[in-house]
């Protein structure tokens, strides 16, 4: 390293990799795999046959619309707070059960991007022109603590895509804390999770034969390149996957196949990688009942309901508070 003290960080991005590149070991978010690039090598992943989350999932709220509005549903009607909508493809699945039921209900996704909630929000208006859509712009723990003093009829909040996994148990149960004390009494929560499984098919997720998780880990790469001016060659990196079926925790890196110096010019620094030394990108953790049942309970929550893919892959599982 060639600094002695940070510099002046122009974005959260840039300060991000500062301390992840200069810590031990080295480490940068999953959450900046995400540029313009990286948006659309994700969407490539949701089609392929071995990503199985996102049709899984689908699959579930296809199969079982009909009692999830029924748990969903109620005589004041209620409001469906969805936090990380993206595209809403599969929560379309319920809105479009909802407006054939002539539901009273309203629907307020919620992203930090508001280019996303704009897409959405036109794509809505075609296909559901008559639901009242209120799009909240921000952080998750920004909108839940608008919303949490409001009580003028039930609140049904919504977290799909298994993205609790990206989480440490720790940021977990926060996490939960968090969106429990945001509910009352009638409130419900609704959480997508993905299940502990023949470890092969959870490697095989995030190691598609066709390459495409590979690009999109290596975008990263790619994205410090141009945005901070680094000269990383991604062909001198492996994109390593592991799963450990104990602890049910998967995670991703980025190996470097040589000693090498990377220069970042934006930041004046460069970073030495050791040949075989990583970059930890991602984390993803599996679940079983058990475990989700215990972490519900740290956060105040339990088990209301819950629903399966035929092979038991993913759940999507129901939560209400505990009262005392």
């Amino acid at each position: 390293m060639n600094n002695t003290k940070p510099p002046e960080f122009k974005t959260q991005f840039a300060e991000d990799v500062f301390k992840g590149l200069t810590s031990y070991p080295k480490k940068i978010s999953s959450k900046y795999f995400y540029d313009d690039k990286g948006d659309e090598l994700f969407q490539q992943i949701m089609d392929l046959p071995e990503y199985y989350l996102t049709g899984k999932e689908y699959h579930i709220l296809m199969r079982n619309r009909e009692e999830i509005g029924d748990a969903f549903a109620s005589f004041e009607g209620f409001d469906l707070i969805e936090l990380g909508a993206g595209d809403g493809k599969k929560t379309k699945v319920l809105l479009r059960h909802f407006e054939q039921k002539n539901y009273d209900y309203k629907y307020l996704p919620v992203d930090i991007s508001k280019n996303v909630l704009e897409q959405l929000s036109g794509s809505l208006q075609q296909e559901f022109p008559s639901v009242d859509v209120e799009p909240q712009q921000g952080t998750y723990a920004e909108v839940l603590s608008r919303l949490s003093d409001y009580r003028e009829r039930k609140k049904v909040i919504l977290f799909l895509g298994s993205n609790i996994g990206n989480l440490s148990q720790e940021e977990a149960v926060n996490f939960l804390k968090k969106i429990s004390s945001a509910m009352h009494e009638k409130d419900l929560f609704f959480m997508g999770v993905d299940q502990k499984k023949e470890p092969q098919v959870i490697l095989d997720a995030y190691d598609d034969s066709a390459g495409v998780t590979e690009a999109f880990n290596k975008n990263l790469l790619v994205r410090m390149n141009r945005e901070l001016r680094a000269n990383f060659d991604p062909e001198t990196f492996l994109h390593w996957p592991i799963y450990n079926p104990e602890t049910g925790v998967a995670k991703s890196y980025l190996v470097s196949t040589k000693e090498q110096t990377i220069q970042i010019d934006a930041l004046d620094m460069e970073v030495h990688f050791q040949k075989w030394e990583t970059i930890h990108t991602e984390v993803s953790q599996k679940y079983d009942d058990t475990s989700i049942a215990w972490l519900a309970k740290e956060a105040g929550l339990e088990i209301a309901g819950s629903w399966a893919d035929k092979e038991n892959c993913f759940k999507n599982y129901l939560f209400k508070r505990i009262t005392t």
